[in-house]
Formats: C-alpha cells, structure tokens, sequence
C-alpha cells in the first residue's frame, strides 16, 4: 500500500478540491509513492499522535485539521505546531487532512451532526454545488421546548454545558447546524427557517440575535470530532484487510477544557 492508494480512498468521499481558499487540505507530509503499512486517525495532529503512531506501527497519520494550517516561519520546538511537524519529519510518518473538503460533503462532519441528533429532511444550508457545501439545516422528529431542544444537544455531543443566547419561546422544529466555527452561516440558518443554530466559536456580539431565533455554542472540537471515525470508515470499507485505526486518544484530545 502506498501513501497515494490512501489519498485516492479519502478523495473519493472528500475531494480535495471541494477545500476553501483558506484551507490546507491534503497530503501535509510524505510522498505519494512513499510505502504504509498502517493508518492512524486522529483529529489534530500533535507530537503525541505522531508518538502513538510509531509506537502502533503505522508510518502515515489522517486528521481532519490540517498539520500545517497557518504560515509557520521557523521550525521552534517549543511552539506546538512546529513541534509536530518536526516530529513527523522525524518519524517519516507521512500525514493527510482532510479539513474543509470534509466539512462540505454529504456525511461529512456537519451531516453526522444531524444524525446524532436524529434529524429529518436534512439538506446542505450553504450550497456551493449540489449536495456540497457548509452546513446543514433539518427538522427534528418532533417540535421541543428550547430547554429541552438544548438538553439533546448537550447530550448529542457529550456537553456539560454550553453556552446559548436567550432560548426562544416557541418549540424548536428546525435546527441548523455547521460544525467547528460558524458564525457566517447565522444569515443562512435564519433564511432557511431554523428557531436554533449550532456551531461552534462563537463570540460575544453574534449571541444578539431576532427575536424567534437562538444560537448553541456547542464547541469546535465536539461539533467536529465525529469526522475521525468517519474518515477511519472510509478506509477500512476500502480496504478491509489494510490495519486502519484510530487514536485511543481522540475523546481526550481536545485542548478546551471545562473546569
């Protein structure tokens, strides 16, 4: 197997091409010729993933955030994002990501939000081409009070809190959603009908919102993290006799903490 074969499986579910102009998505580290022998998945890529991935035997990594996301003009151990891609340069471990491409895909990460929180008629909120795009919008089974519309998604998402503007008076019915940051999407979440929108990352001055309407700040890393098995999926169905496996870290490897 070779760094290229696992690339091609990923692409197929999420392009590389569907990535934004701001993204990084893709092969980080390695070459496409280089040999694998094993897959690690994990969410962001750290020394300590890079650790867990020589310890495991595996020489290339998939996250979804990008190893290299911001300009990163010397190569300081002591910064973390230095730090990581001295230790896969190291290790010869090779290391793909696939960011935003994921975000848009039918199944991607804002789609597998919606499944967690068992949502029907669920279409892309922020087409780019059909079936692409930022963002999700669908409706729940049954309308909810916002307290307990707000309970699920705590629970969805293994939350123990989350922070929300003032919860609208009438029951919630649709609910639309994009995972990690998503404040630019408030517009769209409003024009397509939604009494709450979920996302992550959002500051003070967006929680001032139309009476009827009402934002969760569920967290970037909980809204996103689903994406890991996700991609892990992708690979096993490709090649189900190919070791593929995914970080026993991943449910500890947020940098957020709640105190």
């Amino acid at each position: 197997m070779k760094v290229k074969d696992i690339v091609a499986a990923i692409e197929e579910f999420a392009p590389a091409s569907y990535q934004s102009d701001f993204d990084n998505t893709g092969l980080q580290y390695g070459s496409p010729e280089q040999e694998v022998h094993g897959v690690l998945a994990g969410f962001d890529c750290t020394p300590e993933l890079v650790q867990e991935a020589v310890e495991k035997g595996c020489d290339m990594i998939v996250t979804h955030h990008p190893l290299i996301y911001h300009p990163i003009k010397k190569l300081d151990p002591a910064d973390p994002a230095a730090a990581a891609v001295i230790a896969a340069v190291k290790s010869g471990v090779a290391v793909y990501s696939a960011h935003t491409s994921a975000d848009k895909v039918q199944d991607g990460v804002s789609w597998t939000m919606a499944q967690k929180l068992g949502l029907k008629n669920v279409r892309t909120l922020a087409p780019e081409d059909p079936g692409v795009g930022f963002g999700v919008v669908g409706d729940l089974p049954e309308a909810l009070p916002a307290k307990e519309a707000v309970a699920l998604v705590k629970k969805a998402f293994g939350l123990p809190v989350v922070r929300t503007s003032a919860l609208v008076k009438e029951p919630v019915s649709r609910i639309a959603m994009c995972g990690g940051s998503g404040t630019s999407l408030i517009p769209a979440a409003l024009a397509a009908g939604a009494q709450m929108y979920i996302c992550g990352d959002i500051s003070y001055h967006y929680f001032f919102v139309p009476e009827g309407f009402m934002v969760v700040d569920a967290g970037h890393f909980e809204t996103e993290v689903e994406i890991v098995k996700v991609l892990l999926s992708v690979i096993r169905k490709k090649f189900p006799t190919f070791v593929a496996l995914a970080s026993e870290n991943v449910g500890k490897a947020n940098p957020v903490n709640y105190l």
